[in-house]
């Protein structure tokens, strides 16, 4: 059985309600699924994980949220070298540039997605959410 860590932050609820979405379909597709919020995973969590996906909204100019989860994840990036991950996250402007940068900076470092990227203009809906059970899925 594999091991898929669900790592988010969340300001509003819409990237929890994603996350949970994701670990319902990696435990769907027969994995073993844990939320962890962005402040309790770190580099040497990495390697428990045959799979990890991370969720952040869109904050400011498009950016990371910066005071929790944009910092965990520039620690844990140079250990994403040929793991399994996947991205998702809300937005409220902008037209995703914010998730696109996301995804150069994980191929830099040999990150390999498995999937599309899923976002969200503020509240998932359920296309949003099902393609979210897919991304867990894929993981899995």
């Amino acid at each position: 059985m594999s091991k898929v860590a669900v790592v988010f932050w969340t300001g509003t609820g819409n990237t929890l309600t994603m996350a949970q979405a994701v670990v319902e379909g990696a435990a769907n597709a027969g994995a073993e699924a844990v939320l962890v919020a962005a402040s309790d995973f770190n580099k040497e969590k990495v390697a428990e994980y045959d799979g990890i996906a991370f969720g952040c909204p869109a904050m400011g100019a498009e950016v990371l949220e910066e005071s929790e989860f944009d910092p965990m994840f520039t620690e844990v990036e140079a250990s994403l070298n040929g793991k399994k991950i996947a991205l998702f996250g809300s937005y409220g402007w902008g037209d995703g540039q914010w998730m696109r940068d996301w995804e150069d900076r994980c191929k830099a470092v040999g990150a390999k997605l498995v999937v599309d990227s899923v976002m969200a203009n503020y509240a998932p809906g359920e296309s949003e959410l099902e393609e979210c059970r897919a991304l867990g899925a894929a993981l899995a």
